[in-house]
């Protein structure tokens, strides 16, 4: 009983802070799905990533917030004030995820894992053989609490997301992830800064305090000709 009491009270007091917080309250009045659309807006905004004409390719979009954000960007008339943008669609954006997702108008979505070849041929085939301006990441593990298999696994959705991009992502591209502080986090800001010309973490003020989420943005590809040219605007010193 005593465990039970406690769970009741974790529970109702994240559901207390959920229901009051300002991004939360903000993505029902602007009509975006979730308060995660805050995260990439801020990145976004600091990395001037997204534009107009862009291919966009969404890991893990559920339930579709990052999807929506984009989809604003690449429109020349949004719905006032809301999350589902209207109007012509200049870009594309294709999306994928474990699970099911609301459409969102102009956005190519497949359901199933992207680790298996049969949704990553899908996922490529979409592309029609054109190269991502942006590759967006939220996929995030079910975490265990054991920290070494949970490491293991974050570590593994980053990477696969990075390989993605060797064949996927245009020479002056960007790759944003979500990872977490702990075991996996060195190793995977190394394997970016082994791939990319420019690194920087970030922490978008709409994650949550006590949360270790943190992104990690990569800009132009080192095996590739040319040198990145985006240059991120007070933006934190790579670690």
């Amino acid at each position: 009983m005593k465990v039970k009491t406690q769970s009741k009270k974790v529970n109702k007091a994240w559901l207390n802070d959920h229901v009051n917080d300002p991004y939360v309250v903000l993505a029902k009045r602007e009509g975006y799905r979730a308060r995660a659309a805050y995260k990439l807006k801020e990145i976004d905004e600091t990395f001037h990533l997204i534009k107009p004409g862009h291919l966009v390719v969404d890991l893990g979009s559920t339930p579709g917030a990052w999807c929506q954000y984009v989809r604003r960007k690449l429109s020349p008339k949004t719905a006032a004030g809301g999350g589902a943008a209207v109007g012509a669609l200049n870009g594309s954006i294709i999306a994928i995820d474990l699970l099911p997702m609301e459409p969102v108008e102009g956005v190519v979505f497949f359901q199933g894992d992207f680790r298996e070849d049969e949704m990553l041929g899908k996922l490529t085939q979409a592309m029609d053989g054109r190269l991502a301006d942006v590759i967006l990441s939220d996929m995030a593990p079910n975490l265990s609490g054991i920290h070494a298999a949970d490491a293991a696994r974050i570590e593994g959705l980053v990477e696969l997301a990075v390989d993605f991009c060797q064949g996927h992502l245009k020479p002056q591209g960007a790759l944003v992830v979500k990872l977490f502080h702990g075991g996996a986090y060195d190793p995977l800001v190394k394997l970016f800064k082994q791939t990319f010309h420019l690194v920087k973490p970030i922490k978008p003020k709409a994650s949550r305090d006590k949360s270790t989420e943190t992104f990690l943005v990569g800009v132009g590809l080192k095996n590739a000709t040319k040198t990145a040219q985006i240059e991120p605007e007070n933006s934190p010193e790579t670690p």
